[in-house]
């Protein structure tokens, strides 16, 4: 290797890449991690975040709200919460509202599965996730509904009652669907949108149905 020692790189050519190091300091952000903070912390941020997506269901309007942070704690606690309501059985009964629970659950869930791959295969610009998260959080105003018809149910039957409940579910069932097309909107082509927002009124007009028609044993 004698002959490469008189080997000279000219200054003229231009040597690419980066060799400087960067120095700064590192944002706070970028330390943190979840790992390293208290159990009960974690669970309180949880909590908060699934208490601010309810408010955006409770007062709807275009937002990304839903779409930026999903989760489904909360649509999984409205769906148990839902299905064990409509049970119908009594705790001395011999039907112990098993299968009632089973079939509400899969209802929700399916329904909401369903809704969503007709959605992205016409064409919608939000994830698989995102859109169960939606639709999931938007079942709360039928839970309302399904807690206030039980409260109605206690003082009877009679037509009085059923009116009553009749008011509420419709009023709900509105609700929740203004509450998702208004989330999931924007999300799909200008020309298609009819197209997805009627999967989601039958959706959410089963669960009315269901609530609606539900009678205690």
């Amino acid at each position: 290797f004698a002959g490469l020692a008189d080997v000279s790189i000219s200054e003229d050519i231009p040597v690419e890449g980066e060799i400087t190091i960067p120095v700064g300091s590192r944002s706070p952000d970028e330390d943190f991690s979840t790992l390293d903070e208290p159990v009960r912390d974690t669970i309180m941020r949880d909590l908060k975040a699934v208490g601010k997506k309810f408010v955006h269901v409770m007062y709807p309007k275009k937002s990304s709200a839903l779409l930026r942070d999903w989760d489904l704690w909360g649509p999984l606690v409205l769906c148990v919460s839902l299905a064990l309501m409509l049970q119908g059985g009594s705790a001395d009964s011999k039907d112990d509202g098993g299968p009632q629970f089973a079939e509400v659950f899969v209802i929700i869930w399916f329904g909401a599965v369903v809704i969503t791959l007709n959605s992205k295969l016409l064409g919608g610009t939000i994830s698989f996730f995102q859109s169960l998260c939606v639709l999931g959080y938007c079942v709360l105003p039928l839970t309302v509904a399904m807690l206030v018809c039980r409260l109605v149910l206690l003082a009877g039957s009679g037509t009085i009652s059923f009116i009553i409940r009749l008011i509420v579910v419709v009023a709900m069932f509105g609700w929740s669907t203004l509450a998702s097309t208004a989330f999931l909107a924007d999300s799909q082509p200008p020309n298609r949108k009819a197209l997805v927002v009627y999967p989601i009124f039958l959706f959410y007009f089963v669960i009315s149905w269901m609530i609606l028609t539900f009678t205690p044993q």
